[in-house]
């Protein structure tokens, strides 16, 4: 799945300087290191696009599809858990080795593609993911079939880590902001199709379907991408391994600790934890010193680039309340059919997709931060208008309040990642788009524990009307969190 202040053309001389001098120190050229791209909005030329620019980023899309594409796993989970004959808890263990996976990698693998070249790194992992979507498929028992996860996730990590930068390469940097939302509305599809596809294919093959039908996605993509951006020259740059080994170790820790926390008590989480700011600050020390480091941190110096990347792990924390608890709300309350239950529910999907390319065209006119502003009031806005619900709501206002929450994280969504990639220079591409995803993945593994832990200090009693109420106040807390965190996002702020 924010502000950096004054970022791009909108930096004070302060910024400026900040970012400046570490890569001055170090003897690298700050023209080539550090020269950031400006703010969507201050671009007056809107070129035209190469030609077979098209076709490329349809393969593109139909490539980086592969991984929102892993919602229909979800669907699976009943018939996975019937078919080892396990308990409903260890299905977890399927999206735990996935996610955790992918995301203690991404940002090591976006450092690899701004070393190596993005396109290389992203045919690697459909190539990966090819053979990793077969054996998950082929698995003979359920311990097979974490491990295969574990496979599966790296190639996620390749994929994805990648898929932002080349992408927006596609485009000339005038055109920045459409490219972001062109991205976005790829993500949010795969997402909503997700399971929709896993329906049908559970119903008709089982639960290897799941897998395996994304194998000949991914590997119609891999022969069939021509004409991508090529690799920087080389300047024997070297890639910085134990900046990448104490980023995976702390974020492996940090996630499994979040995890933990909801699951078991007892010093396993404290552990956990410790272990990961420990690693965490280990690595900032030494990425401070790297010569070149995986990550910039001297972007984080800037207190409104911070506090954006803070809000981003909220708003997906928040709004991770819709998949985890609006499901158990139909269940209870919704007389309709399954399949109507599941249309109900992509409604916030679809619009978000369809709100994305409108996202990067107002991106391309106003600060991206108002933008950002506007997405939040309207995630906001929505959360809580789902905790407004009764038992008797009918189908058109959940769908249209869902709606508005996905109308809101398509603006936010698309109007982060802008910030993010004008940030960052073009040379760390890679980094800048896996940064952006991992606040999501970060957001939504805190959503899953905290989310739960709040439903249940809320809930009075373990009845229909004891479920509503915290339901509803759930959803009306988030939607107030979520709304009141704009005071975070500089919007008022214009490019000096």
């Amino acid at each position: 799945m924010c502000s950096a202040g004054k970022i791009g053309n909108q930096l004070t001389a302060m910024s400026a300087a900040t970012v400046w001098w570490p890569a001055a120190r170090r003897g690298i050229s700050t023209s080539e290191s550090t020269a950031l791209p400006p703010a969507a909005h201050d671009i007056a030329e809107r070129q035209t696009l190469a030609p077979g620019h098209g076709s490329r980023l349809v393969m593109l899309g139909l490539g980086m599809s592969v991984v929102p594409l892993d919602t229909a796993v979800n669907i699976a989970f009943p018939d996975i858990t019937g078919s080892f004959g396990l308990p409903i808890s260890m299905i977890q263990w399927v999206v735990i080795c996935y996610v955790l996976t992918y995301a203690a990698l991404m940002l090591a693998f976006g450092r690899i593609g701004d070393i190596a070249g993005h396109a290389r790194v992203f045919r690697a992992g459909l190539g990966w993911s090819v053979v990793a979507f077969l054996l998950c498929a082929a698995s003979p028992s359920f311990g097979w079939l974490l491990f295969c996860r574990f496979l599966q996730g790296i190639g996620a990590g390749l994929v994805i880590s990648c898929a932002p930068a080349l992408v927006t390469g596609l485009y000339p940097e005038a055109r920045r902001a459409h490219a972001i939302g062109v991205f976005t509305l790829i993500f949010a599809l795969g997402s909503a199709l997700g399971p929709l596809i896993g329906g049908a294919m559970v119903a008709r093959w089982g639960w290897p379907a799941v897998f395996w039908f994304r194998a000949p996605i991914a590997l119609a993509s891999l022969l069939s991408l021509r004409g991508l951006p090529p690799p920087r020259a080389s300047t024997g740059e070297r890639f910085d391994v134990l900046g990448a080994l104490l980023l995976a170790v702390g974020l492996t820790a940090l996630l499994f600790g979040i995890n933990a926390a909801s699951r078991v008590g007892g010093i396993e989480p404290a552990a956990l934890l410790a272990a990961a700011v420990a690693s965490l600050a280990l690595f900032v020390w030494w990425e401070r010193r790297a010569a070149r480091p995986v990550v910039r941190i001297e972007m984080f110096r800037d207190i409104g680039f911070t506090a954006v990347n803070l809000v981003t792990v909220l708003m997906y924390l928040a709004t991770f309340s819709v998949l985890l608890f609006v499901p158990y709300f139909f269940a209870r309350f919704a007389l309709m059919p399954l399949p109507m239950a599941g249309a109900v529910l992509a409604v916030g999907s679809a619009t978000m997709a369809l709100a994305a390319p409108g996202a990067g065209w107002l991106i391309a006119r106003v600060a991206a931060e108002r933008v950002a502003a506007l997405g939040l009031l309207t995630v906001g806005g929505g959360l809580f208008l789902i905790g407004l619900w009764g038992a008797e709501v009918s189908p058109a206002v959940m769908m249209a309040t869902l709606a508005v929450q996905g109308l809101g994280v398509g603006l936010f969504q698309t109007a982060y990642m802008d910030i993010v990639m004008r940030s960052s220079p073009v040379s760390d591409r890679g980094v800048a788009g896996s940064l952006a995803i991992l606040t999501r993945t970060i957001g939504t593994v805190t959503g899953a524990a905290l989310l739960t832990l709040l439903f249940h200090v809320v809930q009075a009693a373990d009845t229909a009307a004891g479920f509503l109420d915290a339901f509803r106040a759930v959803f009306r807390l988030v939607g107030i969190a979520v709304a009141v965190s704009v005071v975070a996002i500089p919007w008022w702020r214009r490019a000096g």
